[in-house]
């Protein structure tokens, strides 16, 4: 896949469609009942890489604080949804040791490699900054774990929304209508190829998780060195 022609397309229609007010904005943020759980591998990028997010960030909320932006606690890349979550999904309806086993399986042979983090894209309910893997270690890692999970027994959604191929970072939802929105989405062309920087991938962790990954509702099951 060509990132770069994939992130500014997304990015093109996208804000097109939001200047014409088709957004959506996601009522279930603060929904407090929300019991939509799963499983998730994730990679967490590095405490500099968050910092140089939040200035950003820290721009958006001057122009519209009404919208959600992720805290760096939450901020991560998605491996693999390996459980999307769904109501009613616990952690007693599957054994947590196949899982850590099998993704195991999924990262022999895998390196640490580094991602860079550079400019902005969005979606008609989100913001998120591109990311740009150094080689195909990631991609390895996902075609390792779709082909160990298709062999398997265990419950799994892997690519059941799409088919995952990015390694962007989603940092703002959008809550409620934009307040200022010329001026927000000035802010994000005047972010549009900002350098956040880069980061190794040493380790992936399994979590179990809501839908937006707050740190009060994730819980990591696993840590994964990748020596």
């Amino acid at each position: 896949m060509d990132l770069v022609k994939h992130y500014n397309d997304l990015y093109n229609i996208s804000i097109h469609e939001i200047k014409k007010d088709n957004y959506i904005t996601d009522p279930l943020i603060d929904d407090v009942t929300d019991q939509r759980l799963g499983i998730t591998l994730i990679i967490r990028p590095s405490k500099k890489v968050k910092n140089n997010i939040q200035k950003f960030l820290d721009v958006l909320k001057q122009v519209d604080p009404s919208q959600y932006y992720y805290p760096n606690s939450d901020m991560h890349i998605t491996v693999m949804s390996i459980i999307s979550c769904y109501n009613g999904f616990a952690l007693d309806k599957i054994s947590i040791p196949d899982y850590v086993d099998l993704i195991k399986k999924s990262l022999q042979n895998i390196k640490p490699f580094q991602i860079h983090f550079k400019g902005i894209t969005a979606s008609t309910s989100s913001n998120m900054v591109q990311g740009f893997p150094e080689n195909a270690s990631l991609n390895t890692l996902r075609d390792n774990l779709r082909q160990n999970f298709k062999n398997s027994n265990l419950e799994q959604s892997l690519d059941k929304r799409y088919a995952i191929q990015t390694a962007h970072s989603t940092i703002v939802r959008f809550k409620h209508e934009l307040k200022q929105k010329n001026d927000f989405l000035r802010t994000l062309e005047d972010f549009k190829d900002y350098d956040f920087g880069s980061f190794e991938v040493n380790e992936v962790l399994l979590v179990f998780n809501d839908w937006y990954l707050r740190k009060e509702r994730t819980k990591i099951l696993e840590f994964f060195s990748i020596p």
